[in-house]
Parts: structure tokens; sequence; C-alpha cells
């Protein structure tokens, strides 16, 4: 996928998850998350940028996954405040569930494509993929772009009050 696809698939995999934290009564969180899951919705293909690492390589994996869910817990932490407060705790939890949704949407959107991602690797080098369109296709990128627009319009009419 492209970043358009990407962001696409990003705002889908994160509306259910949205909607139940708007449900909870913190609409600050799912804007926050929303943010979060956004912000890094390339951020694995970073990899065409450093020398030494293959594309859709290790920062095509769930362990580039869960360090980018630990780093965003990391900066949860420390908003949170000091002493350690409910609300540190509740930043670190929902920055690593952010950060490490964010890229598993990434990874998502690149199991749509013949390449595949192999998300275990160097544990196993099964290659993940759907093979359901090529990464350039702009129908397939637009078009998720478009129906994560649309779900996530459609949820913030739903379920905001008035």
């Amino acid at each position: 996928m492209y970043r358009a696809g990407h962001l696409g698939v990003s705002l889908l995999v994160f509306l259910p998850v949205g909607v139940g934290l708007v449900l909870a009564g913190r609409a600050d969180l799912a804007v926050l998350g929303e943010l979060c899951v956004l912000s890094v919705a390339s951020l694995p293909d970073v990899d065409h940028e450093l020398p030494l690492v293959s594309h859709r390589g290790v920062t095509h994996t769930v362990w580039f996954a869960l360090l980018v869910g630990i780093g965003f817990g990391a900066v949860g932490w420390v908003l949170g405040g000091r002493p350690a407060t409910p609300a540190s705790f509740d930043l670190a939890l929902a920055g690593f569930v952010f950060g490490t949704l964010g890229i598993c949407a990434h990874l998502l959107g690149d199991v749509l494509t013949p390449m595949g991602i192999t998300p275990l690797w160097p544990l196993s080098g099964r290659t993940v993929t759907l093979d359901l369109v090529r990464a350039k296709n702009p129908l397939a990128n637009y078009g998720l772009l478009g129906l994560g627009v649309l779900g996530t319009m459609s949820a913030v009419l739903v379920v905001t009050p008035g």
C-alpha cells in the first residue's frame, strides 16, 4: 500500500476502538488514539531510507509494532505526571495500545498485497499475504482512504451526542 491506503486502513482499524472509547466516556483518548495511529501509518516504510535494512523486513514485524507501542507507552507514562498516578497508568497503557495498533494497521495494509510481510521474522520466515491488490493500485489506496474517512465520519455522527 501507499500512504493513502495506509491512512485508510489505520482509520478502519482504529474505528471500533475509537467508538468504544467514546461510548465509555473517553472521547479525549479516542481523539488522542486516532492521532497516534495516524501518526505512524507509514512509519514502517522508513526502511526505504535506512541503509542495510530491507523493505518489509524488520520494520514490518510484530516486534517492531511492540517496540513502537512501548515507546508510545513510555511517552504516555511521562505525560501522565509524577509521582505515578492512575492517569500515568492510563496514558501509558493507551500509548502502548495506540502505538502497537498503528503499526499493526500498516502491516495489515501490506498483507493485502502480493508481496505480503513476514511478521514473525526472524523466528519464522513465513510470508503472510492475501494477494488481493498491488501496493501501487490507486483504486485500492484511495478506496481504502475513502472507506476510512466515511467510516470515521459516520461514527462521529452516530456516537456524538446532540
